[in-house]
C-alpha cells in the first residue's frame, strides 16, 4: 500500500481495504487481521493483563476494536491499524477507577516554545510513543472481557485482570501523564508551573523545551547533540520514534519556509468539511461583504 496515493478527503477510493464495519469483516480481511494480531501481540508482549477465571461480583469493563488508516505526511497510505480499547464508561467510580486527569495544551505555549526554538535557530523534532496508555501503572483493580476475535480457546470464560493501563480507561491519561512527567523530572527537567504539558531542562548552556500532549512529543534544544541525548535517554525507557524535524502537532500542520514556519490547520478543515459531505462544496472567498463602508460617526447597525 506505500506506492497507491491516497485521495485524503475519499478515503474508500483508493485500492486499499475500507475501514471495517464489524468485527466479522476485520477479521477475513488479511490487512486488517494483520494489523489486529500486531495489536494483540504488542498487548501480551506488554504484560497488560493476566488471564483468571471470574471472581462473583466484579464490575466487568467491555471493549472493541477501533480501526483506522494511518497516513504519511504526503496523502500515501502508511499502515492499517487496529486498536482495542475498553469502553470506559462501564467503569464504575471507586470501584475500578479513581482519580482522573485530561491533557489541556495551551496554544500560546505551544507557540511560544516554536518561537523561542525558530529565533535562536534550535533544531525542533517530533517524537512519537508507541502504545502510550499501555506504560501507565494501575493503582486500581480492573477487569475487563478478553478482546473479541482472540479470545483463548482454553479458557474463554476467563477474564483479563489488567496489570497496565489500556485505552479508554478513564484513569489511562492519568497513569500515564504519571509515568512519563516522572521519568522526565528523573532526567533533570522541571514541569512549567503556568502548564502542565510544558517541561523545561537546564543545564549550564544547556537548555531544551518538551512540548507533551498524551504520546505527541515535541523536543527542541540548544544543540543537535543536547537533543539526540535527550531522545536516547527517551526511548531507553518507552518505545519511541523519532519522526524527524516538527512537520504535524495537535491537528497544526507545520511547514518550515525560508522566513519561519508557517502554521495552519488545513487537513483538520478538510477533515470537518468530509465530516459534513461538504468536501466538494463551492469555495466563497470570504462570506461577509468587504466593500462596505461604515463612517466613524454613523447611525449604529441595529443587529
Amino acid at each position: 500500500g506505500f506506492t497507491q496515493p491516497v485521495d485524503r478527503l475519499n478515503l474508500h477510493a483508493g485500492t486499499f481495504s475500507p475501514i471495517p464495519t464489524s468485527i466479522r469483516t476485520a477479521l477475513t480481511d488479511p490487512q486488517w487481521r494483520a494489523a489486529m494480531q500486531a495489536e494483540f501481540d504488542a498487548l501480551q508482549a506488554n504484560d497488560t493483563w493476566e488471564l483468571v477465571p471470574r471472581p462473583p461480583g466484579i464490575n466487568l469493563v467491555t471493549g472493541k476494536w477501533i480501526f483506522r488508516h494511518k497516513f504519511f505526511a504526503n496523502g500515501y497510505l502508511d499502515r492499517y491499524k487496529a486498536r482495542w480499547v475498553l469502553r470506559g464508561f462501564t467503569q464504575r467510580p471507586g470501584i475500578d477507577y479513581d482519580e482522573t486527569f485530561s491533557p489541556v495544551v495551551k496554544p500560546a505555549t505551544v507557540r511560544v516554545v516554536l518561537t523561542l526554538a525558530l529565533s535562536r535557530s534550535w533544531p525542533i523534532h517530533q517524537l512519537d510513543v508507541k502504545n502510550a496508555f499501555l506504560h501507565g501503572t494501575l493503582n486500581e483493580t480492573v477487569y475487563s472481557e478478553q478482546p473479541s476475535g482472540f479470545v483463548d480457546p482454553s479458557r474463554p470464560k476467563h477474564v483479563c485482570r489488567l496489570n497496565k493501563s489500556l485505552y479508554g480507561l478513564k484513569q489511562a491519561p492519568r497513569a500515564w501523564h504519571l509515568r512519563i512527567a516522572g521519568h522526565l523530572l528523573s532526567l533533570g527537567f522541571v514541569e512549567s508551573k503556568a502548564d502542565s504539558s510544558l517541561f523545561i531542562y537546564r543545564r549550564g548552556a544547556d537548555t531544551a523545551f518538551l512540548l507533551l500532549y498524551v504520546d505527541d512529543i515535541v523536543l527542541t534544544a540548544s544543540a543537535p547533540s543536547l537533543l539526540q541525548r535527550i531522545i536516547a535517554a527517551l526511548q531507553q525507557e518507552f518505545s519511541m520514534t523519532d519522526m524527524g524535524p516538527l512537520h504535524h502537532f495537535l491537528g497544526l500542520s507545520v511547514e518550515r519556509r525560508v522566513d519561519g514556519l508557517f502554521l495552519s490547520q488545513k487537513q483538520y478543515m478538510l477533515d470537518i468539511l468530509d465530516r459534513a459531505g461538504m468536501s466538494d462544496c463551492k469555495p466563497c472567498s470570504t462570506p461577509v461583504d468587504t466593500h462596505a463602508k461604515l463612517p466613524a460617526d454613523g447611525i449604529p447597525v441595529a443587529d
